[in-house]
């Protein structure tokens, strides 16, 4: 029997915390603090979207679950450390994220700058740790793109571009090359790293990506669009930050109705992306519908 999309998730969302919780230190072990500032940051939260893709994507190569973990766990991992960093006083200087204090309040800054540093070395070593495929080489090339994703031409150099660009008005071309860096890239990322688990080949490959960078744009899109009308509650962290602290968004610069239409044009946009793929592409479809019609 084939489980309907929210029982796959909680699914995947289970295995991917239980893969965290073996591969992150624990908090008994020297540098306790550090373990633990690590753990607090990166178990027991979040939609796990990233994770989702990359299960998702590796059904449409047949990547084997126990493979898949391990990327999913790396992507994870990278995730925690990006939102740990920006919500650093230096950076977004924010004091809640998944509903609870964030890590440089629960903790101090410089434990949670320190904690954001190991999260990024930690998620590297299990990739190049665990076999993810049959290649050597391959798993070297995911490795290497997984290393562009996260540094100065993908999610950092984003981020320094969202720092340089508070208070300014940007275009909506100049906004949408920020977020390909910034939020873009490792949902691009996570999407082709599990696909890679499996049997890859170039033409699905060229799909896959189509399909990751419309929902990458579309993720943050969204994000916009709920900063905007969503509460703090909902959303588990403080909403309405953007706009009072003069960052550009989707929303400032087009409106809301038409971000919202932009969505709904990115999400039609994944979708034809996987066209041909056929059954196998279902969880990556599904995913693509709960980025854009998220409610938080």
């Amino acid at each position: 029997m084939t489980l309907d999309f929210q029982a796959w998730s909680r699914d995947v969302a289970g295995q991917v915390e239980a893969a965290l919780s073996e591969l992150l230190p624990a908090g008994r072990i020297v540098p306790a603090r550090l373990h633990d500032a690590m753990r607090y940051s990166t178990l027991g939260g979040g939609k796990r979207v990233r994770a989702m893709l990359v299960y998702a994507a590796g059904e449409v190569s047949g990547a084997a679950r126990e493979r898949l973990r391990i990327p999913a766990s790396a992507v994870e991992m990278i995730h925690a450390y990006s939102l740990i960093h920006d919500d650093l006083p230096c950076m977004d200087d924010d004091v809640l994220r998944r509903g609870k204090p964030t890590c440089h309040v629960e903790f101090d800054e410089a434990t949670a700058l320190l904690a954001g540093d190991a999260l990024q070395g930690l998620a590297f070593q299990v990739l190049a740790e665990y076999k993810l495929c049959d290649s050597a080489e391959r798993q070297l090339r995911m490795i290497q793109q997984f290393a562009v994703a996260c540094g100065s031409r993908g999610m950092a150099g984003g981020q320094a571009i969202d720092l340089e660009s508070t208070g300014k008005a940007l275009t909506l071309p100049e906004l949408e090359f920020m977020h390909i860096h910034k939020t873009g890239a490792l949902i691009r990322a996570a999407v082709l790293l599990g696909y890679s688990c499996g049997a890859a080949s170039e033409a699905e490959r060229k799909k896959l990506d189509r399909y990751a960078k419309a929902i990458g744009l579309a993720f943050q899109v969204v994000d916009d669009v709920l900063d905007y009308d969503g509460s703090t509650a909902t959303l588990g962290k403080t909403a309405g930050k953007d706009s009072k602290q003069g960052k550009p968004t989707y929303v400032s610069a087009i409106g809301l109705p038409r971000a919202k239409q932009m969505a709904e044009e990115l999400r039609a946009e994944a979708h034809a992306a996987l066209e041909g793929i056929g059954p196998r592409a279902r969880r990556l479809a599904e995913v693509a519908d709960f980025i854009v019609l998220r409610k938080f």
